[in-house]
């Protein structure tokens, strides 16, 4: 996937899905949940149990999402990512060595930053999409809007701080799409397997962006 065709994605569904699991059944459990509340956008962090084995997993039963890798950490991350043919990959900063690495894999990468300085510099470096965390310690969404003026031609992607009840604002305020973790997988739910409350709250999440999709 290109990077105009990540970006594309990206205004359609406006929203990821970002799972950290203990065990690889929970994960597919978690994923299956949101897939089935209409979220196409699933990443699952590399520190998460066998996330290798998880994503070939997802990719075979969930032909309709697009799976990727979160929390790579480095150029080893990166590659065993790529050997499990995960289809985008964000990471919590930023590292031009493993931008031009999947470049050159023909998948798209959202590295993490924060201040002016941080999103140009990894958007300069070639990201297909910043990263802004955590944007809760930086103001929310009002730090987002505050970005639009010198930097709105830059793609972000803020998470760290966004809810089922903000996701819309952060939208609203120029982000290209939000991703979600805690959120959408509240411990008591997933402690007692109630995933069609997950698949519920992920449908929320859908309902309250659909305003801002592009088809």
């Amino acid at each position: 996937m290109d990077n105009e065709a990540w970006l594309r994605l990206l205004q359609q569904e406006r929203a990821i899905a970002v799972i950290r699991a203990s065990q690889m059944s929970l994960g597919i459990q978690m994923a299956l949940a949101v897939a089935s509340g209409g979220m196409r956008l699933i990443e699952i962090t590399w520190n998460s149990d066998r996330a290798a084995e998880t994503i070939c997993y997802l990719r075979s039963h969930l032909p309709d999402c697009v799976i990727g890798v979160g929390t790579l950490l480095n150029i080893n991350d990166l590659e065993e990512a790529l050997a499990a043919g995960a289809e985008f990959l964000f990471s919590p900063h930023t590292d031009e060595k493993m931008i031009k690495m999947a470049i050159n894999a023909a998948v798209p990468i959202v590295p993490g930053a924060l201040s002016p300085t941080e999103i140009v510099t990894a958007w300069g470096a070639g990201a297909a999409a910043v990263k802004v965390f955590p944007v809760s310690a930086v103001g929310g969404a009002s730090y987002i809007k505050s970005l639009q003026g010198p930097l709105g031609h830059i793609p972000l992607i803020p998470t760290g701080g966004v809810t089922l009840e903000n996701a819309a604002k952060f939208i609203a305020a120029g982000a290209i799409a939000v991703g979600l973790a805690g959120e959408l997988f509240p411990k008591t739910l997933v402690a007692t397997g109630n995933w069609q409350a997950v698949a519920q709250r992920s449908q929320s999440l859908k309902t309250a962006l659909l305003v801002y999709g592009k088809n």
